[in-house]
């Protein structure tokens, strides 16, 4: 199976439990700048794209992704389905990977391994290691979720429901019950972890003013030691630096 592979980063400033965290400092550049700076070192992209919605406060947004050198589509607000699709048809994407912009530290080689084993299945499904599924063991937010166009078409015009158009996720796959929506038409596919960072405990997400403050110090104290850190050398932090400081 071949195609052009687009990740979709979705970011917005209007985040309900923590507003304006996508300009948040991490390190001396916003949450979203370093996201991107991560994502660009992925090999089998053959694109990324920065999607917005098309309202003045998010402009901020659209100028931020210009400067790191990636296209920037503005659609939806509330609607992901419907941004994801005409940032995808825009993109001319034949397969789409799904980041959300509170994720800030993707790995890059992960996100190629996932598109690797969904282009080898050689048919239309949903692959994801952006959180456990099943027992592969990943810490939550390192990786990706790779799907078909021609599914998220079909979920567009299928689905109206609110909340499969708020969670793109939802049309295909149920994090929170661990359980694919509909195998028959939608196979979902995922990769094992590697043993050196197995760790499904670990979540790595900026929702709450908590995670942001977590995620903050991880970045002061990694960052300037290598800007191209591993989640291995996150884990290292975690288990000696951080647990130790705050017991």
């Amino acid at each position: 199976m071949t195609g052009r592979v687009v990740l979709i980063v979705q970011a917005r400033m209007g985040s309900a439990r923590l507003p304006g965290k996508s300009l948040m400092d991490l390190a001396g550049a916003p949450l979203v700048g370093r996201i991107l700076e991560r994502v660009k070192r992925c090999s089998r992209l053959d694109d990324i794209v920065l999607a917005v919605p098309d309202t003045e406060e998010n402009r901020v947004l659209a100028s931020l992704g210009e400067s790191y050198g990636v296209k920037v589509f503005a659609g939806s607000e509330d609607d992901l389905v419907e941004r994801y699709y005409q940032a995808a048809l825009w993109a001319k994407a034949d397969v789409i990977g799904r980041l959300p912009a509170d994720n800030a530290t993707p790995e890059p080689g992960e996100i190629d391994r996932i598109v690797d084993s969904h282009l080898s299945l050689g048919r239309p499904g949903f692959s994801s290691n952006l959180a456990t599924i099943g027992d592969s063991g990943y810490p939550d937010g390192i990786g990706a979720e790779i799907f078909d166009f021609s599914l998220l078409e079909q979920a567009r015009s299928q689905h109206s429901d609110p909340q499969r158009r708020e969670h793109v996720h939802l049309n295909f796959f149920d994090y929170s019950a661990n359980q694919p929506v509909d195998t028959d038409w939608c196979p979902v596919n995922t990769i094992k972890c590697p043993e050196a960072f197995r760790r499904p405990d670990l979540v790595l997400d900026v929702n709450t003013p908590e995670q942001y403050e977590f995620m903050r110090a991880l970045y002061e104290y990694l960052y300037p030691r290598d800007p191209e850190f591993h989640i291995i050398d996150t884990i290292h932090w975690y288990d000696d630096v951080y647990l130790k400081s705050n017991t």
